[in-house]
């Protein structure tokens, strides 16, 4: 339904035919030095250490503190024995954690993610949501994340957009006041999940597409 699209154009990779993307009152084009993506894999450069592989996006800072964030963040994702190894070294689960940190040692205003957990267990998925989260929350960046995963959605969201497909459109919008960190055992968390399950049955529902598209003509998406 255009979500990895969607993706694309907040991060000046595609060009939008109608309508624009914008961040700080200024129309996004082009790669944007506050804007940090996360794809479904890791895309970590194989010439690279992993310590440089993080460290990639730091050039303008003085090496010193470029050495201290790069260190910082590979210990927060569990990988400071990891320094020095070359990424054809990782597991996909430690690849993605490099991943991560690559992304939110630059400090972006910004952060999108594509699924970037989709190909990994269930056990080294909560463990990468976890990771991410706690990274998140050192400088509090808007993450734009694309999951089919609702129970990833209801973890890591404020607020969970449900699309709708052919054409892709902004169906549903729930917002997820639950407290952190999450309980994903309780009665609440359960109650937004069948919320959004509703919502993408109802997403699917051709009558209620019809409707829900007459009503929300012209609609801006904000985050």
């Amino acid at each position: 339904c255009g979500k990895s699209t969607l993706l694309r154009a907040i991060a000046g990779l595609d060009r939008a035919s109608t309508g624009s993307v914008t961040l700080d009152n200024a129309v996004i084009t082009s790669p944007h030095a506050k804007i940090g993506i996360i794809f479904q894999e890791p895309r970590l450069l194989p010439w690279l250490s992993v310590a440089d592989n993080i460290g990639f996006g730091l050039a303008d800072l003085p090496a010193e503190a470029r050495r201290a964030r790069v260190a910082s963040a590979l210990a927060r994702v569990g990988l400071a024995d990891k320094a020095s190894a070359w990424p054809r070294e990782l597991s996909g689960g430690q690849a993605q954690r490099v991943a991560i940190a690559r992304a939110l040692v630059p400090q972006p205003e910004v952060l999108l993610l594509d699924e970037p957990f989709s190909a990994l267990d269930a056990f080294t998925r909560r463990d990468l949501q976890d990771h991410l989260l706690d990274l998140w929350a050192d400088t509090r960046p808007t993450l734009i994340l694309v999951t089919h995963d609702v129970d990833e959605a209801v973890v890591l969201a404020d607020r969970v957009l449900v699309m709708r497909p052919r054409p892709g459109r902004l169906f549903e919008q729930i917002t997820i006041n639950l407290a952190r960190p999450r309980d994903r055992k309780s009665e609440l968390f359960d109650s937004f999940k069948r919320r959004v399950l509703t919502a993408l049955d109802r997403s699917l529902d051709r009558s209620v597409r019809d409707v829900t598209d007459k009503s929300s003509a012209g609609e801006a998406m904000w985050w």
